[in-house]
Parts: structure tokens; sequence; C-alpha cells
């Protein structure tokens, strides 16, 4: 079992720390992947790591997809977890971002913008992630956004590309069961890429 990492500028995902290696705090880290990659099993594996510290987390529910109860079965402590549905406004969801990391006491703040499409989430002026980034800086806040495609990359530490190789299967034609998803994660930190392959259990 993984727990935070011992310096204090930044903590580990329970679950696939070998996958993504260490999330920042005081920055901003991408997460971009389209439906079925991995991205959620990931975001949920970071938040279960920091509930499980005692850390208060928020999750700002841009697109409505959050699911408390496949959260709690990935270990979420949801009594950590302040959650802030935005009824699909984007805008609303950043603006809450802002105000939870200039509040502080947060260890963990993730914008998750659901299936918004990628043209709409490019339509979010720069001045505002540029905001976010010093909302956060010399904190002990970690910002995730996550998305499809996310386009804060002048003020990203952290960038996540997640990309889905194919399905697992469990028996035989024509009673086989999908038993999990091979995903491939692609990490870009201080201009460096390394990708690796994990798998999604169902």
């Amino acid at each position: 079992m993984r727990t935070w990492a011992s310096t204090p500028q930044k903590y580990v995902a329970e679950a696939l720390p070998s996958i993504v290696g260490e999330i920042p705090r005081g920055a901003i880290t991408e997460i971009a992947g389209l439906a079925f990659s991995g991205r959620t099993s990931l975001l949920y594996s970071l938040l279960a790591t920091a509930s499980a510290g005692q850390e208060f987390c928020a999750f700002l529910d841009a697109g409505d997809t959050f699911d408390p109860e496949s959260a709690a079965a990935s270990g979420v402590r949801l009594s950590q977890v302040l959650w802030v549905r935005c009824g699909g406004n984007l805008e609303h969801a950043l603006k809450a971002a802002d105000l939870l990391a200039q509040a502080g006491g947060f260890g963990l703040v993730a914008i998750d913008f659901g299936d918004a499409p990628a043209k709409i989430v490019r339509r979010i002026p720069i001045a505002l992630w540029f905001r976010l980034r010093r909302a956060v800086e010399n904190t002990r806040t970690a910002l995730l956004v996550v998305a499809q495609q996310v386009h804060a990359h002048p003020c990203s530490t952290l960038k996540i590309e997640l990309t889905r190789s194919r399905a697992l299967w469990r028996g035989q034609l024509p009673g086989c069961l999908l038993d999990g998803l091979e995903a491939s994660a692609q990490c870009v930190r201080n201009h460096r890429a390394q990708e690796r392959r994990f798998i999604v259990e169902r």
C-alpha cells in the first residue's frame, strides 16, 4: 500500500505509482484521455490516496459524471471529499477551483470536465489557467484537470495522456466476459516523455 511520499511537496498515486510517478503539489497536473482510457480510474486512485491520508479533497464535477458508489468502491473516503456539481458549466468549475485553491486546506482539488468537447475546453482563456497556477503556487494543494483533451500546457507541470489499447476478455465465445482494459499512459514532466502500459480492471 503506497502512501504520501516523504517529500512534502509531492504525493504518489496509491494504485498506479509506477505509471504516473509523483503528482506535484502547488502546481497544475493535466490528465487527458477519451472514454474508457483509464482517466476515471486514475482520478479515483488519487482521491483515494489523498482521502486515506486524512487530506480534504474537492471534486469539481463540471460534466456531472461523478459516481459516489464507484468512488467509494475504489477506496475514496467520501467524508473527506467536497463534491461540487457545476451543471455542465465549465466556467463555474474554474471559478470554484480558484476560490478553493485560495481558501487553502485542500490537499487535492480536481476539475473534471467529463466528456466536454475539446473545442469547448480550448475556448477557456489562457489567462484563467495562469490565474489558477498562481492560486496554487506555494500551497500544499495539487490541482488536477481531467478532460478528453486539456489545454493548460503553458501552465501545467505534469501532463498525463491516457490511451486505451485493447479490451481484455475472460472465457470463450459465446460466453466470454469483459475482464478489463489495457491502456497506456504517456507522462510529460520537465519536457521529458515516458510511456507505460497498465490494466484497468472491471
